[in-house]
């Protein structure tokens, strides 16, 4: 489909300061072919959207999360990282079923679409279900089956994830990716994340892996090992490869200095890591050492939402109030680390992320006209300061229409919702 949008203000997050104040962007097929100030050129064109009111963005990249967590949303609060896991969540996730994770990640992409999310990473299990999933909400995934080297499915684990690559990787129109998941350094003993090692380099693959979220794990791997995280994945050979590092809550100079070096991804998750008092991970030092940093919403059953919009504003946030610093962290680079960076993080940096000709048509329309965001003396900030998710108007992934005037046009949300309260009701009864 040919589709044009004009007469609307853009953020193409191309570089710094560039705004659009009334453009257009000419899609063909499933990329952007050109965008720019003034009136489109004259087409034929199977689609018209017009601004009114509106502004154009990059559609948002969440960096991590477990999406069919949605189904334990509010289950387990207010509580400690490892006691929730092992008394709360970890029990009640060995009752779901392969069919639970399907309906639990539609509910996820909903909300993920509904606040203008158009990209994400994933890990969890029954990824097939998931990769299902995202093929028909249209949305764009990087998925891993989560692996966990000390419980009774570590083999299991490799041998669903060979079968979800053989199956899923670069389908559904090339949307879908597959990474290996081996869940965090303290779960995944030495051999195990060797052959996590080895599996990475036959398939070539990238890995996703939790990576010093809290102080007790980076005081339990130094007992271990007598390394920090970051250290004993790199003996191991993990950075050899593609790596998204989630959390970096606890960092070292030196390992700062080592993710540099592998050009390691790192996934932010600011609300999780305030929500389970876990910490505040060091992203301006990060940022300053040349490091890509995203932005994640975790699960949302430590979250609770899969809201970006809400997530870059406590990122920009949380690090301004930490430093005593209003000018860490603006505007511009939080909304750069909700998309272009985000992209880069997933290794999805030549497809989305920026508004640009040839990159793919991941496009999100925010409405202008709430109380909250008016006047319009500055998008950039409105956006980043006080938008809200119920803002997202219109969502395009890959050149398609997969939300527009807030109706998502490829998931039955009233048949989602009614699957997962009865999922829910199961699950704890």
């Amino acid at each position: 489909m040919n589709l044009l949008i004009q007469d609307i203000p853009i953020i193409p997050v191309t570089e710094p300061g560039l705004i659009i104040k009334k453009g257009y962007i000419v899609v063909e097929g499933d990329k952007i072919t050109d965008i720019g100030n003034g009136t489109a050129p004259d087409g034929n064109y199977d689609y018209v959207i017009r601004g009114n009111n509106r502004l154009a963005i990059p559609g948002m990249v969440n960096t991590h999360t477990h999406a069919a967590m949605t189904l334990l949303r509010g289950y387990a609060d207010d509580m400690p990282l490892m006691e929730w896991l092992e008394q709360k969540i970890w029990p009640l996730e060995a009752k779901l079923r392969a069919d639970d994770i399907f309906w639990g990640t539609k509910l996820a992409l909903i909300e993920m679409i509904k606040s203008g999310t158009t990209a994400f990473a994933d890990m969890y299990f029954a990824m097939g279900k998931v990769a299902q999933a995202v093929e028909e909400a249209g949305i764009r995934g990087v998925l891993a089956r989560g692996m966990i080297g000390v419980g009774p499915e570590n083999d299991k684990a490799f041998q669903e994830t060979v079968q979800l690559f053989e199956n899923w990787h670069q389908k559904a129109a090339g949307r879908i990716t597959i990474m290996l998941g081996p869940h965090a350094p303290y779960t995944c003993p030495p051999e195990y994340m060797k052959r996590v090692e080895k599996l990475a380099a036959d398939l070539r693959i990238g890995i996703q892996v939790h990576v010093a979220e809290t102080r007790a794990e980076v005081d339990d791997i130094n007992k271990m090992y007598g390394k920090t995280p970051v250290e004993y994945l790199e003996d191991l050979g993990l950075f050899n490869h593609r790596v998204i590092a989630s959390h970096c809550v606890y960092l070292t100079p030196a390992d700062i200095m080592t993710l540099k070096k592998y050009d390691v991804g790192v996934a932010h998750n600011p609300e999780s890591n305030m929500k389970l008092a876990s910490g505040i991970a060091p992203v301006p030092a990060m940022l300053n050492a040349g490091i890509t940093v995203g932005i994640g919403t975790d699960g949302a059953s430590s979250n609770n939402n899969l809201d970006m919009i809400q997530e870059m504003r406590s990122c920009s946030l949380l690090h301004k109030v930490n430093s005593m610093d209003p000018t860490v962290i603006p505007a511009y680079q939080a909304l750069e680390m909700a998309t272009k960076m985000g992209a880069k993080v997933l290794g999805l940096e030549h497809e989305t992320g920026q508004l640009k000709p040839g990159f793919k048509a991941d496009i999100v329309l925010l409405r202008l006209d709430g109380a909250h965001m008016c006047p319009s003396h500055d998008y950039l900030a409105n956006l980043v300061y006080a938008a809200q998710a119920s803002d997202v108007d219109t969502v395009i992934v890959n050149g398609k229409i997969i939300m527009e005037n807030k109706i998502i046009t490829t998931l039955d949300e009233t048949e989602v919702l009614h699957q997962c309260r009865k999922i829910a009701r199961r699950l704890v009864s």
